[in-house]
């Protein structure tokens, strides 16, 4: 007879864990994905952006919550399982029967690595492509032109370079009456007024510009820069008025969605999986250094030293009679050189030559000094762009830590609370969640600005929430009431009655002191 690999123990744990899971993941994802959304809802209203781009941009966003939806689904899921167990006293009954904590979760514990290894391989094969296509779709609506919707009684600046006023509008024939035109595509200084009773708006046929067709309207254009510049006088023409029975006018507004070219973002970090990451975090670093080593040379060869290529070559006759001169001193006065007081030297200068050499000195060392700021500048170029990219690395490995460890904070908490539902669960992994998110935000901000080392930021929540997670399995397998509100109401008391037991000690002796002092 066929016997199944695993225990029915086991195959019970995991039907009820992966089922919470995935309902879990669901719902954390769509909260994720609202939040994303909310952030980039001016990209995409107003657009008349297609529902097909609309569904593109939606799968990318899904996709780029994931990592962050995948450790919240593990803590409630892992909360909400063992709590069911511990509130249907299941769990009290598993551990009747001689079955320990550790064994009952162990089937729960492999499916969570497996989650973790997937979480691992999700950022760093998925992740970088989807991130790609979301920034390059992003940025493609920004570039958008609005859809093109003149409202009543208001300036519309949806068109670049124009600011419309219409005062009524009639949607059936698409005439638009009480018109009001400020042109300034060519400048401020250079804008045309443009009034007119009636008007219509239609797009070409390639839908790249707008007929803007006038009628019965007058127009009023600023002269001053262009008299000038054809005169080339300063007098004042204040400006030239037209009227018209009829004016069109072209404009050009691209309403098509012109996709970006996803190679401007292939060098970004966003992009890279853990071996592109390291291979360029190691070649940047290597640049850095050639760099700097440059940097150092050039400044000892700078002319703030005197040393430079180009004084070096026209002062080649005066150094080698300098160096004549200098043997000869040295053999008249061995300790010439010991007794050469630059003070002394500039105070036999002149007035206008010790001028001359304080200018010179300043001189160079601005020059200096403007160097050292740009090579500073470059360096910290190169610095950053390490530091993002051993950022996104850490962060790869971090996301599905955070799976295991939330699992193991979820799994002993709902054995000790014993409260299933999506209430008490629901609540816990919030505050959980919420405190989780503080941390990592900081130490990723540490790590970003260059205040802590990338790893020590990145594995900040990791190293705070280990601990408990294992402090929190301890207490679970050795059936401590730790949440019990009886438990901490009894240790309370025990506390209460030891600290009035003190003040009644402090009182007796006290008393005791004055009396001993009165009677003194």
């Amino acid at each position: 007879m066929f016997k199944l690999p695993i225990k029915r123990l086991d195959l019970y744990m995991l039907k009820n864990f992966v089922s919470l899971f995935l309902l879990t993941l669901m719902v954390c994802i769509f909260i994720l994905l609202m939040q994303f959304v909310w952030l980039h809802v001016r990209d995409l209203v107003g657009k008349g952006v297609e529902m097909s781009v609309l569904a593109e941009f939606f799968i990318y966003a899904v996709a780029s919550v994931v990592p962050l939806a995948l450790p919240l689904a593990v803590l409630l899921a892992s909360l909400i399982t063992f709590g069911n167990l511990g509130e249907q006293v299941e769990l009290t009954a598993m551990k009747a029967a001689g079955i320990s904590l550790f064994r009952i979760i162990r089937p729960i514990a492999l499916a969570v690595m497996v989650i973790c290894g997937g979480a691992f391989y999700f950022s760093n094969n998925i992740l970088p492509v989807s991130q790609v296509k979301l920034w390059t779709l992003i940025f493609s609506l920004r570039q958008k032109s609005p859809e093109l919707d003149i409202p009543e009684g208001e300036f519309y600046d949806g068109i670049h370079g124009y600011n419309i006023y219409v005062r009524h509008k009639n949607p059936r024939r698409g005439i638009l009456y009480d018109m009001m035109i400020y042109d300034y595509s060519k400048g401020f200084k250079d804008a045309t007024v443009m009034v007119a009773d009636s008007g219509k708006i239609v797009f070409s046929d390639d839908k790249r510009y707008l007929m803007l067709h006038l009628y019965s309207g007058e127009s009023f254009e600023n002269l001053d820069r262009k008299q000038q510049k054809a005169t080339g006088t300063t007098k004042n023409i204040p400006y030239r008025r037209e009227s018209f029975a009829e004016k069109q006018i072209l404009i050009d507004f691209n309403s098509d969605l012109n996709r970006m070219d996803e190679s401007v973002l292939a060098d970004q970090h966003v992009s890279k999986n853990a071996w592109q990451l390291i291979h360029s975090i190691d070649s940047v670093h290597t640049l850095s250094v050639d760099k700097g080593n440059e940097q150092s040379q050039q400044m000892l060869e700078s002319r703030y030293f005197g040393r430079d290529k180009f004084t070096v070559e026209r002062n080649t006759q005066m150094a080698e009679e300098y160096a004549e001169y200098r043997e000869q001193q040295s053999k008249d006065n061995p300790h010439w050189l010991r007794s050469f007081n630059t003070d002394s030297l500039f105070t036999s200068f002149t007035d206008s030559e010790k001028e001359k050499v304080l200018s010179v000195a300043l001189e160079r060392a601005r020059a200096q000094s403007d160097q050292i700021d740009y090579n500073a500048l470059i360096l910290d170029d190169y610095q950053r762009y390490i530091r993002r990219h051993e950022v996104e690395l850490h962060r790869k490995f971090t996301l599905a830590f955070a799976c295991l460890i939330f699992f193991f904070i979820g799994a002993p908490l709902g054995a000790i609370i014993r409260k299933g539902g999506l209430g008490t669960p629901v609540i816990i992994s919030v505050v959980m969640f919420i405190f989780y998110y503080i941390i990592d935000n900081t130490g990723f901000k540490m790590a970003r600005e260059a205040l802590w080392p990338c790893w020590a930021g990145m594995w900040l929540s990791s190293f705070v929430l280990l601990p408990i997670g294992i402090f929190l399995t301890y207490k679970a397998a050795t059936d401590s009431a730790l949440l019990n509100p009886e438990a901490w109401e009894k240790a309370f008391n025990i506390i209460k009655k030891k600290i009035r037991r003190l003040w009644i000690l402090l009182n007796k002796r006290l008393k005791t002191s004055v009396r001993v002092s009165s009677s003194l």
